[in-house]
């Protein structure tokens, strides 16, 4: 038992100074955006001798913050309904049907997350020119669908795999079938999992550099967060305390939306191994 217990203490001391070394750089950040840049310069690591807080106030109406938070929050939500929609319906279609071609179906849609997307991102700009999506922070959220969806078809389809098919005949007995079955029996059972995927995603999309530096950074009406914190460094000088700061806003709102959901993390993804 003592040594169980001294295993237990050593694994936290050691949990604990990872997520230390992890946090590290938010810190430097938070530090850095409440310095002069003065002092920005002359030392990255030191604490800020005042409190600027001053950046904030300069940053919120320089980049017009509100704006930019609306148009995160539109992509963010918008990708996100789309991704569980869609990725929920063909996982839970491809789980029940038994047969070669569904197979091949659901490898195909999960085959996306092995392609890099450096590797097709020329042509993903090119189509979404071509269909009327790029400069527009709706066509971006639409671009999130077929980006996010293989990694949710994914995880939603190890967990309708361990729900009864019983559950799906007894609603048909009663009634339910097609989209009203789906969503009035089977949806709610996939409230811990879909959780677990709103976080990941939450965090992938309002945190997202690329993608949005390709689709919508030609216009400041359509700009997000991330690129917003881009807009302070520029080839020959850069205001590295502003950028910091801008940094700090953009990224706080999905902080704050993973500290609130974090439990559901780790019981979405045990719920779906043990499913699955």
């Amino acid at each position: 038992m003592k040594s169980n217990k001294a295993g237990r203490i050593v694994l936290e001391v050691v949990m604990i100074l990872l997520s230390l070394v992890f946090l590290y750089p938010l810190f430097l950040a938070v530090i850095n955006s409440l310095k002069s840049f003065q002092e920005v310069m002359t030392d990255v690591i030191a604490l800020p001798k005042k409190l600027a807080f001053e950046n904030y106030s300069y940053v919120w109406k320089y980049i017009d913050y509100p704006r930019l938070f609306l148009n995160n929050t539109i992509v963010t939500v918008l990708g996100l309904a789309g991704i569980i929609l869609i990725s929920s319906i063909a996982a839970y279609k491809l789980a029940r049907t038994k047969s070669r071609i569904s197979s091949i179906v659901y490898f195909l849609c999960i085959m996306p997350m092995l392609i890099p997307f450096q590797s097709i991102m020329l042509t993903v700009l090119q189509l979404a020119k071509d269909i009327n999506l790029s400069d527009s922070t709706w066509g971006l959220g639409i671009l999130y669908w077929g980006f996010g969806a293989p990694l949710a078809i994914f995880i939603y389809h190890g967990f309708v795999k361990g729900i009864p098919k019983e559950i799906d005949e007894s609603a048909t007995i009663d009634g339910a079938s097609g989209f009203r079955l789906f969503f009035t029996v089977i949806f709610p059972l996939l409230k811990s999992v879909t959780t677990t995927i709103i976080i990941i995603d939450v965090m992938w999309i309002w945190n997202d550099f690329l993608l949005p530096l390709l689709m919508v950074n030609g216009s400041p009406s359509t700009k997000t967060l991330t690129l917003a914190a881009y807009t302070f460094v520029g080839q020959y000088t850069s205001d590295w305390q502003y950028a910091m700061t801008a940094m700090v806003m953009a990224v706080l709102p999905s902080i704050i939306v993973f500290m609130f959901l974090q439990k559901h993390i780790v019981k979405g993804v045990v719920a779906g191994a043990v499913k699955g």
